[in-house]
């Protein structure tokens, strides 16, 4: 049986690139904090209060991953579970002032990381890129649910 070309394999692309935005991810923009986590940081930022479940739909992480990962932040002071105000039976999550300083830090360098990643590409190639991956995306997460 032939070999065969893996570059027509997207499964292969995508582990790939996968790890070119590992190593840059750690060279750039962080080795303590994951791509995850700065994830649910960012989605605080901008939906402060918002629950543990939301907050994984936002980001797109499943019910165990999105525990892990708010489970790690909070043990690092950078997030704080709070009794919702409106309703006292849930906890919603808050960045603490820790966790605002680290996300403002990394959201500098996530889009330095950013830059030198699509560098590659031209601004049209950037976006049609960025397009059809989530496009790609957005689908296999369909065939999950």
């Amino acid at each position: 049986m032939a070999a065969v070309d893996l570059s027509t394999h997207p499964g292969h692309l995508a582990r790939r690139l996968q790890q070119a935005h590992s190593l840059l991810w750690g060279a750039m923009v962080s080795e303590e904090t994951t791509s995850p986590q700065f994830a649910v940081l960012n989605a605080l930022a901008e939906k402060p209060g918002i629950d543990q479940r939301s907050v994984g739909e936002q980001v797109r992480l499943d019910r165990s991953t999105i525990a892990d990962v708010v489970a790690r932040l909070a043990r690092r002071g950078l997030l704080a579970r709070v009794r919702d105000p409106l309703d006292g039976r849930r906890n919603v999550l808050e960045l603490t002032d820790e966790g605002v300083r680290l996300h403002r830090k990394l959201v500098t360098r996530t889009a330095r990381m950013n830059r030198v990643f699509l560098s590659p590409l031209d601004e049209g190639e950037q976006e049609t890129l960025l397009r059809l991956i989530a496009r790609v995306a957005d689908a296999a997460e369909e065939l999950r649910t």
